[in-house]
């Protein structure tokens, strides 16, 4: 009962803080209409987004749309253009963040159609990414399956994949996979459409890696409020912390998996390097 309480009380500490915070953002911007700036906070589920969105909100120039909020989101799809438009002009706030997972696929379209704007793309390691998705969700081996038959069935999960990354999860496939293996597979096949997109050569688009994020969080963070044209103060970073960084036994995947992943693993290691 008290853990009830406790998390009741910070909800509504959270709520009358972004009340205040949204009354300021009135009284000192008022609305600015068309062309305001936009920052997109995309990558892969389980990837840090909810992390960075939550350090994001401490801002208070940011006006956030999570993939929870209805007014922007249908069953944590993003609504279509004309409402989430709507939304960012009547915004009071200088800068309207949203969440765009389930729209990794059309990332760039979104950056064209909500210029000018920007994005976040987070990648945490693949075993940590793996082992935080099974314990939400474990019917990833199905909908692959699903996928393998037509794109188009496993909701947004299979939109956008190129015919050559469906040919690789055809190879690797098959009905008997664990869950682990095939969250593995979702990772490969979700990150490669930031590679697909010509995100990786896009300026607009600030690559966002989970483990330098949580062990030097001042330090990066302060990166990522720059680059998304916000002042950072080192107290928004206050319960940042690296414990979920390899955090219990490795998840055990088939080699043909961690092959892909590990590919992955690099294209993203090159891209840091420069």
């Amino acid at each position: 009962m008290g853990d009830l309480f406790s998390r009741v009380a910070r909800r509504l500490g959270r709520d009358s803080t972004l009340a205040a915070k949204h009354a300021a953002q009135a009284i000192r911007h008022g609305r600015r209409g068309a062309g305001k700036p936009v920052l997109f906070v995309g990558g892969v589920q389980r990837s840090g987004t909810e992390m960075m969105m939550a350090v994001l909100e401490h801002g208070p120039e940011t006006r956030m749309y999570h993939e929870s909020d209805s007014r922007a989101f249908c069953e944590y799809r993003m609504r279509e253009p004309a409402v989430i438009r709507g939304l960012v002009e009547s915004a009071s706030a200088p800068l309207v963040v949203l969440k765009a997972l389930c729209e990794g696929h059309r990332l760039k379209a979104l950056l064209d159609e909500f210029a000018p704007a920007k994005a976040l793309w987070a990648v945490r390691r693949y075993e940590d990414m793996i082992s935080s998705h099974l314990k939400k969700w474990t019917g990833c081996p199905q909908v692959i399956g699903e996928i393998i038959e037509d794109r188009a069935r496993g909701g947004w999960r299979g939109l956008g994949m190129s015919d050559e990354t469906l040919r690789v999860v055809k190879r690797v496939y098959h009905p008997d996979m664990t869950p682990a293996s095939a969250v593995g597979l979702f990772w490969y096949f979700r990150n490669e459409l930031f590679f697909d997109q010509g995100l990786d050569r896009d300026e607009r688009v600030m690559v966002v890696r989970y483990e330098p994020l949580v062990r030097a969080p001042d330090q990066e963070f302060a990166r990522v409020f720059e680059f998304a044209g916000l002042a950072f103060d080192p107290r928004f970073v206050r319960d940042v912390h690296a414990g979920s960084i390899a955090k219990g036994a490795a998840p055990e995947i088939e080699p043909a998996v961690r092959e892909l992943c590990d590919a992955m693993a690099a294209r993203y290691d090159a891209l840091a390097a420069g």
